[in-house]
């Protein structure tokens, strides 16, 4: 969750908490969001809580119906198949205009996001894997910082937000497998291509990482299809 100032506005917090738990699975796919029980949850009453739902309600994250309510959005292959596809489309181009644009402080910054990262994975513990609030923080926190140099602020935007929409689903993978240092190496060759400004490397990198995702996924639907014993 992203750290909020003493400034922060009281919707402004709703907004960010009731989404953090959402990306992160608190609030599972397809569950109903009743504001008397988010207001017994959180604290807020129901005029900040209204505001954040219909925010999140424009990100995809939140379904409304005015019968029915409020629900979470349903996780599906199909969803995620769209938004590695989307994610392709805007991603790599910021990538790569990134490392056009790039300077010094710019490389330094991947660096130095990749280090922090690198030290919460180190710290994972093995079998199911529960990526904690620091972790989520970390790992967008890199992936922004890939593409922090690109020059247009919409794609910027839209590229982070498809990276959130994702969280849900690396949330539902990561409860379904152990831990592994693929991630943590596919992180550092990634920078290296980047801050070596070898953009025809990075950009398969973060191809086939994008695609990875979507890969411990899928398994993670096959997984969860299985009949139990």
């Amino acid at each position: 969750m992203q750290e909020m100032s003493a400034n922060t506005t009281v919707s402004e917090q709703a907004f960010q908490a009731l989404r953090h738990d959402v990306l992160s699975g608190r609030h599972a796919p397809e569950c109903k969001l009743k504001l008397d029980a988010l207001q017994n949850l959180y604290g807020f009453s129901s005029s900040p809580l209204r505001e954040a739902l219909n925010r999140l309600v424009q990100e995809g994250l939140v379904k409304a119906d005015e019968r029915r309510g409020f629900r979470v959005t349903p996780i599906s292959p199909a969803d995620l198949s769209d938004i590695t596809k989307m994610r392709l489309m805007l991603d790599i181009p910021a990538l790569t205009d990134a490392i056009r644009a790039g300077d010094d402080a710019w490389e330094a910054h991947i660096v130095a996001a990749f280090h922090r990262l690198e030290k919460i994975e180190s710290r994972l513990p093995q079998g199911p894997v529960v990526l904690d609030v620091e972790w989520g923080q970390r790992h967008r926190d890199f992936h922004f910082a890939l593409i922090a140099a690109c020059p247009s602020e919409r794609q910027l935007a839209w590229s982070m937000s498809l990276f959130d929409q994702a969280e849900r689903y690396r949330h539902f993978a990561a409860r379904k497998r152990t831990v592994s240092k693929k991630k943590d190496s596919e992180h550092r060759a990634l920078m290296n291509a980047v801050v070596r400004r070898d953009a025809k490397t990075a950009a398969l990198l973060l191809s086939e990482h994008i695609a990875s995702t979507q890969t411990n996924v899928m398994a993670a639907f096959k997984q969860q299809a299985k009949p139990q014993a």
